[in-house]
């Protein structure tokens, strides 16, 4: 059974920054592309984020580009969200995938998610 737990959501000032981790089970890590979407209030999931398996190769949602950055451990089961000057217009839950499908760039879709990690900016 795949599970994937995310943390690290807080409220933040506009301005800050913040890490978000999440930790697989149940899959093969090392063997999947990982992602980050996020929801805000009343809009759909967007793509933020992705990272290829081994080699590490990245791409993300023009919104975040060269504010975000993704990584990974593959010996820790874990891929992360380093968010840098964060904006009000950041605020949503974010959540961990499994990549089903992504073009590299920022367009993906998931197939094993994870609950979601709140992460609030304000002004």
């Amino acid at each position: 059974q795949v599970q994937l737990v995310e943390s690290g959501g807080r409220l933040m000032q506009a301005g800050g920054s913040l890490r978000l981790s999440c930790v697989a089970s149940g899959l093969t890590f090392s063997h999947n592309a990982m992602g980050w979407f996020r929801q805000a209030p009343g809009k759909e999931r967007e793509f933020v984020a992705g990272i290829t398996s081994t080699s590490g190769l990245t791409g993300y949602a023009e919104a975040v580009k060269g504010r975000f950055a993704i990584s990974r451990d593959n010996t820790k089961n874990t891929v992360y969200l380093q968010m840098n000057s964060l904006r009000p217009d950041d605020t949503a839950d974010y959540f961990c995938a499994r990549l089903r499908e992504w073009n590299g760039n920022g367009r993906a879709t998931g197939d094993y998610w994870g609950q979601g990690t709140q992460v609030t900016v304000s002004s």
